[in-house]
């Protein structure tokens, strides 16, 4: 989608300071961060939301998930971090294009909202 952001991102037509990149994944610091380590993890297909995902991205959904595991130790929180994705607007989905969210670098506290 060309007016998505994301896909902007990930197609490499707007630069982002990336942690990992493969075939079907994109990774990058978050211009936001809300931990010491926050890094956005996208598919390069673009997916409105985990919500908008069918049986058939079960294998992407998978990999999103095993990058967040590899970033995390990469940058040294795989003692300790969370991965969110937030789906829709009422859940502080701000880009609609499927993301995780990886915090981490300092204690979590929960509730997290």
């Amino acid at each position: 989608m060309s007016d998505c952001i994301f896909c902007r991102i990930a197609a490499g037509e707007i630069p982002a300071q990336r942690v990992h990149e493969d075939e079907h994944v994109v990774a990058f610091h978050d211009l936001h961060p809300q931990a010491p380590t926050h890094v956005l993890i996208i598919p390069r297909r673009h997916l409105v939301s985990l919500h908008a995902a069918g049986d058939e991205e079960g294998l992407l959904l998978g990999r999103l998930l095993l990058a967040a595991r590899e970033i995390a130790e990469r940058l040294g929180i795989g003692t300790g971090y969370r991965v969110v994705t937030n789906c829709g607007a009422s859940a502080g989905q701000s880009v609609f294009h499927l993301h995780l969210h990886v915090l981490g670098g300092r204690p979590l506290g929960w509730p997290p909202g």
